[in-house]
């Protein structure tokens, strides 16, 4: 059973102070639990190897599809295709940060891979921010958290120069490149979330801009603010494949944009195989006997629980559980119900004394650097709420 320390909870004009206001949920429920999971030292060590050995094996994996040409299993848009291999080729197209979700890691059960949210994963500023807050906020020591997300993406941004080198070079290395965040306009989490990452770069040395994401401009040169300002660096919190779909003709021009080495996209285009959930078949190939994998095929698993994604999709949508006799148990109805599915072995979430049932979702910036967790039902949807964490 997931033990719980129930704590006194941040009001919203506290949580409004700090930049959060999707604080409430559509049925007026409060968006951040009164309580928080008790985890132990070796258990968020746990988390941490198993993130850094993962991700291992994600870039492997991802040298792997590149190699043998398996874009269309992964459900990648043709347009991307290029791109993809173009940032995969040179590291200056740097990966800053993603989420890996687990199941397990505490009560005793296992870590197993459930997704990784590589290219725009959400609950940044809880992970980060709010955790820290929140002990705060309730006189406990806010150290006793496994949370150095602020810093290690700071860090992470300074790589944009030193690469795989000692970030202390930086400054030595840096010559005033400057990076432009964008959102889509009318996203208060989203627009707070990007804007959050643009503190940490400014922290970490580097001129930057915001502009929402209908208002930059692009040409063959480069990406610009409404003002005009070139920019060398440019990071967008919007989904690569959604670029693919939605807005073809800016795919295209991000691809000559970095096929003219005349600026860096960040989240890089490579993030979108990790972001497949295809990738967790083509992992389970690679890497069988893996204790964090589960089984996954492009077929259904006859014979055993099992619980069917589309490749591309969020909280939840599109979710469906599937008896070890094939019947339906539980659907999440969504929008991505076009891309193409991946069935993956069903595996049981830790549950509290009430039945709610707890995700861990671990940040990773060049290391695993922070630890939150999701609570909610049999599929994580929506409304599920963020729980954070005290070490013990």
């Amino acid at each position: 059973m997931v033990q719980l320390q129930h704590i006194k909870p941040l009001k919203n004009e506290q949580l409004e102070e700090l930049g959060f206001t999707w604080h409430t949920d559509s049925d007026s429920s409060r968006y951040i639990s009164d309580s928080l999971v008790q985890v132990t030292h070796k258990e968020a060590e746990a988390y941490y190897e198993a993130a850094n050995e993962i991700y291992d094996m994600y870039a492997k994996a991802a040298g792997y599809v590149i190699e043998n040409n398996l874009f269309f299993e992964l459900g990648i848009p043709f347009n991307l295709v290029d791109t993809i291999k173009k940032s995969w080729e040179n590291d200056v197209h740097w990966h800053i940060y993603g989420r890996f979700d687990f199941a397990g890691g505490i009560d005793g059960k296992p870590i197993k891979l459930l997704e990784f949210n590589a290219d725009t994963p959400t609950s940044l500023f809880e992970t980060a921010l709010l955790q820290w807050a929140l002990l705060k906020a309730n006189n406990m020591d806010e150290n006793e958290q496994f949370n150095n997300v602020y810093e290690a993406i700071k860090e992470n941004f300074k790589r944009l120069i030193t690469l795989f080198e000692d970030t202390e070079l930086f400054d030595e290395r840096y010559d005033g490149w400057k990076i432009l965040f964008s959102s889509i306009h009318g996203n208060d989490e989203e627009e707070a979330t990007t804007k959050l990452l643009r503190q940490m770069a400014t922290d970490a040395g580097f001129n930057t801009g915001f502009e929402y994401l209908g208002d930059v401009r692009f040409d063959e040169e480069g990406i610009y603010d409404r003002d005009d300002n070139a920019y060398e660096y440019w990071f967008k919190l919007y989904p690569w494949e959604d670029i693919a779909t939605d807005e073809p003709e800016l795919a295209t021009m991000l691809t000559n944009i970095m096929q003219n080495q005349n600026a860096i996209i960040l989240n890089p285009a490579y993030t979108l195989l990790f972001q497949s959930k295809g990738m967790l078949k083509i992992l389970y190939d690679l890497f069988p006997d893996s204790p964090y994998l589960l089984k996954t095929s492009f077929e259904p698993l006859k014979g055993q629980k099992h619980v069917a994604k589309t490749v591309f999709g969020r909280e939840g949508a599109n979710v469906a559980i599937f008896g070890s006799d094939g019947a339906l148990l539980e659907e999440q109805e969504g929008v991505y119900g076009n891309h193409k599915r991946v069935y993956q072995e069903y595996t049981e979430l830790p549950k509290d004394k009430d039945g709610a049932k707890y995700q861990a979702g671990v940040f990773f910036a060049y290391e695993a650097c922070g630890l939150g967790f999701r609570k909610g039902g049999e599929i994580l949807n929506n409304m599920s709420k963020f729980v954070g964490h005290v070490l013990v």
